[in-house]
């Protein structure tokens, strides 16, 4: 096949092969008032205290379960999107996309989903998940019109990155079949996301505190929809989401198709899937801890006296690194003293506002911000092109997070480098952690100003010419449907977009 065919839904778009398997996705945090407070590390420390077994259904280890076996036999996998019962319009759209190869999940869900089966799929970040359900959601939906505040299907994310990435991904094919999206997520206008449901969405892409909100308000119904995507379905389990998605689900219309998308299927995505799906059909590109064979791992033992400085080296190199801590106050501070010597950084974490977080990623990955400083809120659903180095400043506590992080570079088959940082006291657990993951890194002792270093990361020794970022001058984005946001970008704007973010975004 040529591989230059398979410019499809996962995140990085400009395609060189047609690789599928990529680890990791959009962390963003829904920041309505229906969640609960305590910081970052609340929603998880909470969804972890509520973790058990569930009625005898056998698990696997890292802790997932056992996939359910499929009663009714699933339809063949296809080979082009031409073989599938697509609209005329929405196979005239993926060739304007230049999508024009279905990835493996694609494939092989896309039969079952069209026609009408629950599908539970399982793919890491960037294997081509989105156009899986969105494509089957929106064939399904096309001819129909959704009343004031009744959509008809809903997709449910963990983040609003994820959402605004979603929406992003599906707009040019809902454009195609005249279908309405409306994205609603926290840390944006309520106002106008009631708005946009009042004037009438078919689809609605929606994080679970924000939707439940615009319920408690009156601004939106369920009772009419009749496909339900649930994205990501591990994390938002793992970010105390459960007791919301739960609570949505029992509000769509009875008997209603649900399509569940996950990078891994644990314990409580099981509860999920036993509670709400029928006789689904499963499959699974790779396993979720798989490492991508394009991805190097190293463990870099440093001392805590040369930490700082050997995190500094890193981040002078020559191009782009995502660098990831744990706390937003880490993240500020660390970005603040990468600025003083002269490094390009920015931090992102879930205490800024939706317009910096929009504002930080655009920077980055236009070229003005060279070092994104990030908490986990940027693990998943965040694709730059052409990343190649990951570094874990604070290691992560597991190896789901250790993967989505790492999950950032090393897309569609690209090269890319994950690079943890382990003080003395932290090699135990590392090691550990590693083995949960099924990797087997490199591990080497450095210090800064060492050639071993540069030779891995590319470090060097930073200007020391303080910078100050300017923020770009940018057009305002609205925040209603994501077809209307598309259809005022300027034309430029809207081109880089597409060069960036064509297809699925993941």
């Amino acid at each position: 096949m040529d591989r230059t065919t398979r410019r499809n839904n996962s995140s990085a778009h400009s395609r060189k092969s047609g690789k599928n398997g990529i680890s990791g996705g959009a962390a963003g945090r829904d920041r309505s008032r229906s969640r609960t407070a305590g910081g970052e590390g609340a929603a998880r420390r909470s969804a972890k205290a509520g973790r058990g077994g569930h009625g005898g259904r056998s698990t696997t280890s890292g802790g997932e379960f056992a996939l359910p076996v499929t009663v009714t036999p699933a339809l063949p996998a296809v080979e082009a999107f031409a073989d599938l019962d697509l609209p005329e319009r929405l196979l005239t759209a993926l060739g304007a996309e230049g999508v024009t190869v279905p990835f493996p999940i694609q494939a092989a869900t896309l039969p079952n989903s069209l026609a009408g089966r629950d599908v539970l799929g399982r793919g890491r970040t960037g294997s081509g998940k989105t156009l899986a359900f969105g494509l089957a959601l929106l064939a399904r939906t096309s001819g129909q019109r959704a009343e004031p505040r009744q959509p008809l299907a809903l997709v449910l994310v963990p983040t609003r990155e994820l959402a605004q990435q979603v929406t992003d991904a599906l707009t040019p094919y809902a454009r195609a079949l005249s279908l309405r999206l409306a994205t609603v997520v926290g840390g944006l206008s309520i106002g106008r996301q009631a708005s946009a449901l009042r004037a009438g969405a078919e689809v609605v892409v929606a994080t679970p505190g924000r939707l439940k909100d615009l319920l408690d308000r009156g601004d939106c119904r369920l009772d009419r929809v009749a496909i339900t995507v649930l994205d990501e379905a591990d994390q938002m389990t793992d970010m105390g989401f459960m007791p919301q998605v739960t609570a949505l689900l029992d509000q769509v219309r009875p008997g209603g198709q649900r399509l569940l998308f996950s990078a891994t299927l644990d314990r409580n995505v099981d509860r999920l899937v036993r509670n709400y799906l029928h006789d689904p059909v499963v499959h699974s590109v790779d396993p979720s801890a798989g490492a991508v064979t394009t991805m190097e791992h190293h463990l870099l033992h440093v001392e805590d006296d040369d930490k700082h400085a050997t995190t500094t080296e890193i981040a002078a190199r020559d191009g782009r690194v995502i660098m990831f801590l744990d706390t937003k106050h880490a993240a500020d501070r660390l970005a603040k003293k990468l600025l003083a010597v002269g490094v390009r950084a920015s931090a992102l974490h879930g205490g800024k506002s939706q317009s910096q977080r929009t504002r930080t990623l655009a920077q980055f990955k236009d070229g003005h911000v060279t070092v994104l400083v990030a908490t986990n809120v940027a693990a998943r659903g965040i694709h730059v092109d052409n990343l190649d180095l990951v570094v874990n400043v604070d290691p992560p506590s597991d190896h789901k997070d250790y993967l989505h992080r790492g999950g950032r570079t090393a897309r569609a088959g690209e090269s890319g480098t994950v690079v943890t940082l382990v003080l003395p006291h932290q090699r135990r657990e590392m090691t550990r952690l590693m083995a949960d993951a099924g990797i087997t890194p490199r591990t080497t002792r450095v210090r800064s100003g060492e050639a071993e270093l540069s030779r891995i990361t590319g470090a060097q020794s930073p200007s020391g010419v303080p910078v100050v970022l300017t923020p770009p001058v940018t057009e305002a984005r609205p925040t209603g449907t994501g077809s209307s946001a598309r259809g005022r970008r300027s034309r430029p704007a809207r081109d880089r977009r597409r060069s960036s973010a064509k297809g699925n975004g993941r």
